[in-house]
């Protein structure tokens, strides 16, 4: 049988280049990227400077005009615009040029909504949905009508039901998400208190999508645990990991960490997104460690890191301890790895060079509290010795009269529950 290939529907990408703003072209390449991550062709561009956005209509009108001409020459259907547009603006827009308008948001939401598995992750999407389309639904209401069947922007459930749906509902449609969200967060609170409970670190992997955090988090697992099945989804594509991934770490010295994979940031990512996504995100704000992720050869990359710090700063999470992280050495040119510099490592997760000397730093970062001590436990304690063998790192283990002497590091939590022990060594 003949295979028949899904075609893709045709858009131009629409940009205002503010007073000569750095970083523009680059984030326009982006938009075509977020285009093709919704199934949509980028067929051609528009683009204007200007010192300010028009409030009615986004761009001039002379540029509108050469919009519509570039839209009719390459037959497109689509406006894609590069920020996000108010309601009036969209309504005029479609009204000028008779076909669908996206804004930068909207593609975002719609990648969101594509990728997003578990049920938490689905909810936060549909509430960060319904609260972009909620002042915009009279500008919308022509937009949302031509969204059934063919590819890019589907809006399968929540989407299709945005022109039956007026404000008061759409509200309490928010309001029950919202309630069921909060008793997802409940649970999600209860793992966190047993983590402290059990006094583990935590590490939190964090940076601009597609930078190479579950690739990294994978590269790590197979160097500790090869052969496991603990290893997450890695694609090279836009916001591949949407759900926090948790795994146990287990290192050499018997001591262990949780290495937490999150959802990438990106440029001008809806404040919608992040007040919808803050539960999944504060696994960031209680982590002991972030290591920020890098793709080094992204010629950007200075603009990424400056996003993710932002982002971070935003969530509540500035302050945290970080480890750079200089993923995709490899594809960078000139670059040696690995190699520790710019308060980070150089590596290659995909090629596992580097990891090694990553879980190392990571180590000396959060076991700081680590105290080499010699303690003798009466046979009559004698599960103590075997708790040390599982919980410490044991230098010497001898029998006497009294008991097992054992010299050995452990956790300063460790000496302090049984100081009368260590105590009684160091008085003799």
């Amino acid at each position: 049988m003949e295979r028949i290939e899904q075609t893709r529907d045709k858009a131009i990408a629409v940009g205002v280049q503010l007073n000569q703003a750095p970083g523009f072209r680059a984030s326009m390449e982006e938009l075509r990227s977020l285009a093709d991550a919704c199934e949509l062709e980028v067929v051609g561009e528009v683009t204007q400077k200007a010192e300010k956005i028009i409030t009615g209509t986004y761009m001039g009108s002379g540029k509108i005009e050469e919009l519509k001409e570039a839209m009719t020459a390459n037959q497109a259907g689509i406006a894609i615009f590069n920020d996000e547009l108010s309601p009036s603006q969209i309504r005029n827009l479609e009204a000028q040029l008779d076909c669908r308008v996206i804004d930068r948001t909207l593609l975002i939401l719609d990648i969101f909504s594509s990728r997003a598995q578990t049920r938490e992750a689905k909810l936060q999407v549909e509430v960060a949905r319904l609260q972009y389309m909620l002042p915009r639904l009279i500008g919308l209401r022509e937009s949302l009508g031509r969204q059934g069947g063919g590819s890019g922007l589907k809006n399968r459930g929540a989407g299709e039901t945005k022109l039956e749906l007026d404000r008061r509902r759409i509200e309490d449609r928010i309001s029950a998400l919202q309630d069921d969200l909060e008793k997802l967060v409940a649970r999600r609170q209860v793992q966190r208190n047993q983590r402290r409970k059990n006094e583990i670190p935590v590490v939190c992997l964090v940076g601009y999508t597609n930078a190479g955090k579950s690739s990294l988090m994978n590269a790590v697992i197979r160097k500790v645990d090869p052969g496991s099945d603990k290893e997450v989804l890695a694609k090279d594509m836009l916001f591949a990991t949407l759900e926090t991934s948790v795994r146990s770490i287990a290192l050499p010295n018997r001591r262990s960490f949780l290495l937490a994979d999150t959802v990438g940031f990106v440029s001008q990512l809806p404040h919608h997104l992040v007040k919808a996504f803050r539960s999944t995100l504060e696994e960031v704000t209680e982590a002991d460690l972030l290591l920020h992720v890098v793709d080094c050869s992204d010629p950007e990359m200075a603009k990424r890191i400056e996003v993710t710090n932002e982002t971070l700063r935003e969530l509540g999470a500035g302050d945290i301890p970080s480890l750079y992280v200089y993923n995709k050495a490899d594809l960078a040119e000139g670059q040696s790895y690995p190699e520790e510099a710019d308060g980070g490592i150089y590596l290659s997760a995909w090629k596992g060079v580097g990891v090694d000397e990553l879980v190392s730093l990571i180590g000396k970062r959060i076991f700081t509290d680590d105290k080499t001590c010699e303690v003798l436990i009466p046979f009559a304690q004698g599960r103590l010795v075997s708790y040390f063998k599982e919980n410490a790192v044991i230098h010497a283990m001898s029998h006497e009269e009294n008991g097992t002497r054992l010299e050995m590091t452990c956790r300063q939590a460790d000496y302090d529950k049984y100081q009368d022990l260590f105590a009684a060594v160091e008085q003799a």
